[in-house]
Parts: C-alpha cells; sequence; structure tokens
C-alpha cells in the first residue's frame, strides 16, 4: 500500500470481559493481519470505570487504547473487519440499548477516517460521542494532539482541546 491509496484512521479499543489486556492485544494483532491495514501506532492502555445505564448491573472496569492505522480500505470495509476481530473474541453485537452498552470483551470503535464526515445508519465519522469521551480521547490525544475533529453541530478543534475542554 502506497501513502497515495491510504488513509488514516483512528481505532478506539475497549475490553471489560475476560482476559482484557489479551484481547486488546489480539485485537491489535488481528488488525496487523488485515490486508490492507497498517497498524501505524498504538497508544498506552487506560483504565477506566465502565458507564452504567440506569437499572443496569454494574460493570467491571475497561481496558482502552487507541490504534492508528494506514488503510486502503474504505470506512464501511474496515468496520466490518472490526465486527469480525470482535466476534472472533467472543464478542456477540445487540441492536438494544441495553445490548449495545453491555459489557463485552471486545470493542473496536471507528473514531475518525481521514477528514471523512459521514452520517449513515450503520457508521457516522467522525464518531459522534467522541468528543464526550475521556477514555478516548486522553490515548487518541497520545497519538494525534493536533488532529482536528469535527462534533456534531459543526464545532471543530483539535484532539487536545476537546480533551482540555472536558475539564
Amino acid at each position: 500500500m502506497t501513502t497515495l491509496d491510504a488513509a488514516t484512521a483512528f481505532v478506539a479499543l475497549g475490553s471489560n470481559l475476560g482476559d482484557r489486556l489479551g484481547h486488546l492485544a489480539g485485537a491489535v494483532a488481528a488488525l496487523r493481519d488485515v490486508p490492507g491495514v497498517r497498524v501505524a501506532s498504538v497508544s498506552r492502555i487506560v483504565e477506566t470505570p465502565a458507564l452504567t445505564l440506569p437499572g443496569q448491573a454494574p460493570q467491571p472496569d475497561f481496558l482502552n487504547a487507541v490504534v492508528c492505522v494506514e488503510t486502503a480500505l474504505g470506512p464501511h470495509d474496515l468496520l466490518a473487519a472490526f465486527h469480525r476481530i470482535e466476534a472472533d473474541a467472543g464478542r456477540v453485537r445487540a441492536d438494544n440499548a441495553a445490548g449495545r452498552w453491555a459489557a463485552r470483551p471486545l470493542d473496536l470503535d471507528l473514531l475518525v477516517y481521514g477528514d471523512l464526515v459521514l452520517d449513515t445508519p450503520g457508521l457516522t465519522l467522525p464518531h459522534p460521542r467522541l468528543t464526550e469521551r475521556r477514555f478516548v480521547l486522553d490515548p487518541l490525544a497520545e497519538l494525534a494532539p493536533d488532529l482536528v475533529v469535527v462534533a456534531p453541530g459543526g464545532t471543530a478543534r483539535t484532539v487536545a482541546d476537546w480533551l482540555a475542554a472536558l475539564g
């Protein structure tokens, strides 16, 4: 893959079930094995409390990281590869809110794909909650503090500025 065919994308990794560290390491290894994807850098791993919805049982803490990849895959194909990696780790996807926020062995979220802004039923870019999540912004800032991210509503700031805005 040459630089001309590649897009730079950032991927959030999370795990709060089973061998959390093993799941994250396995995800990075699996990303390296995806044709058309090159892992450029990996952030440090941070541990954060799980977000719990009202009425939901408390969950184990998450391990989170961000990976920068260069890819010749389009964003939907890249997301499909993420879903296969999650399934291989034992993730069962659910379309309802309770299932979406349930504990899981592995979660891969496409945060940013080049400068693409996209809003489709299966994929929104940049990730719609990216600018609200310290557990994503902290490791992302380690890799790309000057990356400009456009939030829903059109406000554009660097990752470092979004992180600072969280206080």
